[in-house]
């Protein structure tokens, strides 16, 4: 039936399939997504007679990859248009490229089990785009299933890439019955059960680790949620820093005894620039010392802010190091969570940074471009980085907060380094509203669940205008606050020590599939030569 349907329309069909997984009531809809694709490339590869078969697959794949980055992703206009339609052209241009080169590699092999190589490239291709200064990962096809994270509680020893494969093997195994004509019992039961199988899994595995984790009697933490709900377009960076300070005292009245053992503000919440190494002469940071550790001396506050490192004549920079023209001097300035209590100050600097509103791509090449970077308010340009994550480790060592900062939190990988690093609880700290009320702070939160599922550890995600709240182990939100609203929640977490199998070996999937797509790129230019 698919082989009748005109390529056009396929185009358009698989493009709403990827896009329907990302909203609640449909995500097993991606299990069809590819269908329609797969039979455009058949279609195109086996008719000797059409004209331009390269081009005709270009165009049409590229159709069905900007349908699904528009529709899912359309939000990001909000922050910025003219960055949201780079995104979209971009992207889908990379999502279309990964496709034709797979499909050179089968069309030079011309073998049946060709179509399966599919899965090593594409999955290469989700790893590699987590890793260059053009990142974008939003669409990593095991994201969508954020939504039903009853489905995928076996993420903690896959991660999202596991998702993925989940999504590629179902959809092939579908277009092979399909394409067979045959709808045997043995043909259909083939998909139904890679379907079933790691579902049913997942629920045994939900049930297990639920029961288990209300079963623990460990040590918890009171933990305060401050959802201030300031406008980042029009007031979070256009009043001075004391404003914001005194409404949180407002905030928080009542809120804070001597049980509270960690206080935490959203992304950026301390909008005054504070100099690194000068922290004495910082307003915001001797106001909270003085108006809330003093009174609580055990009370520790985990916040976002602005801070800036300045060069020493001798220090060697970096490439995103900018010039004070008056004074000369050299500067780095970072979107950085701090964590401040009696035992001092610890910095974390965000690394994983927003291509073209926190970095310039390639800053090393591209530097002089800097002054294009869109404007979110707040720093701009390109922000510093650093290589490590930073734990910061509290109550006698006994408490290691993994601060992940906004973006940071859709990356598996990377968060599963804290976890390395000694982190038993995640604290995300965002601002999800630069998009208004679109999905794409709905989007964000669902994501939080699946590295708590891969890491199995409780997260605290404090939101600027939300949604704040708090998520278990594996996956559920408690106290969900309203979006756009002021709010003050607060839970006991307990940590946890054990590491996940994902987080001990890391995306297992992702490494090996890139390393294949990696052989496979030589092997597919060795094929060519030797046609030629």
């Amino acid at each position: 039936m698919l082989q009748k349907l005109p390529n056009f329309f396929l185009a358009l069909l698989s493009g709403l399939l990827f896009s329907a997984g990302w909203f609640s009531p449909f995500t097993f809809l991606i299990f069809f997504a590819w269908i329609p694709l797969l039979t455009i490339e058949h279609k195109i590869s086996i008719d000797v007679r059409a004209k331009n078969q390269k081009l005709q697959l270009i165009l049409l794949s590229y159709l069905s990859f900007f349908i699904w980055n528009i529709c899912v992703t359309w939000w990001v206009s909000f922050a910025s248009v003219g960055g949201a339609c780079l995104a979209f052209i971009g992207n889908s241009a990379f999502m279309c490229t990964t496709f034709m080169i797979w499909h050179n590699l089968k069309k030079r092999l011309q073998k049946p089990w060709a179509i399966w190589l599919l899965i090593p490239i594409w999955l290469g291709y989700e790893y590699g785009h987590t890793l260059w200064d053009l990142t974008w990962s939003w669409l990593i096809m095991g994201n969508a299933f954020a939504f039903q994270h009853q489905w995928i509680q076996w993420y903690e020893y896959t991660g999202a890439s596991g998702g993925s494969l989940w999504v590629l093997i179902v959809n092939i195994l579908c277009f092979q019955t399909i394409q067979s004509g045959h709808y045997s019992l043995q043909k259909i039961v083939k998909p139904i059960l890679a379907i079933l199988a790691p579902l049913f899994f997942s629920l045994i595995l939900y049930w297990f680790t639920s029961q288990k984790t209300a079963a623990q009697k460990n040590e918890s933490y009171k933990t305060v949620i401050i959802q201030p709900n300031i406008d980042p377009k029009n007031d979070k960076f256009y009043f001075e820093p004391e404003v914001h300070l005194q409404n949180l005292l407002k905030q928080i009245k009542g809120q804070l005894d001597s049980t509270v053992d960690f206080l935490v503000l959203p992304e950026t919440y301390l909008t005054e620039n504070i100099f690194e190494g000068k922290e004495q002469h910082a307003y915001s940071l001797n106001l909270l010392h003085d108006s809330l550790l003093k009174p609580y001396p055990n009370l520790t506050i985990i916040s976002g802010a602005c801070t800036i490192h300045r060069y020493a004549p001798s220090e060697e920079k970096s490439s995103t190091a900018q010039q004070h023209e008056p004074s000369g001097d050299y500067f780095d300035s970072f979107n950085t969570g701090m964590q401040l209590n009696q035992e001092g100050i610890s910095y974390y600097h965000k690394s994983k940074l927003v291509p073209g509103v926190e970095r310039m791509p390639f800053p090393a090449l591209l530097k002089p471009l800097e002054r294009f970077a869109i404007d979110l308010g707040g720093t701009m340009g390109s922000l510093g980085t650093q290589p490590e994550r930073t734990v910061f480790f509290s109550h006698q060592h006994k408490v290691g907060i993994a601060p992940v900062i906004c973006y940071e939190s859709v990356y598996s990988d990377y968060v599963s380094d804290y976890i390395d690093n000694g982190a038993n609880l995640i604290f995300i700290l965002t601002n999800d509203g630069w998009w208004e009320n679109t999905p794409g702070h709905q989007q964000h939160l669902a994501y939080a669940k699946l590295r708590a599922i891969e890491s199995r550890r409780e997260i605290a995600r404090c939101a600027n205008t939300g949604i704040s709240c708090f998520i278990t182990p594996y996956g559920d939100i408690e106290q969900a606050t309203p979006y756009w609203e002021q709010a003050v929640i607060a839970k006991n977490m307990t940590p946890t020590n054990t590491k996940t199998f994902f987080t001990k070996f890391g995306d297992l999937i992702s490494y090996s599939s890139s390393a294949i797509a990696i052989l496979l790129l030589i092997w597919s230019q060795f094929l060519r030569f030797k046609k030629s």
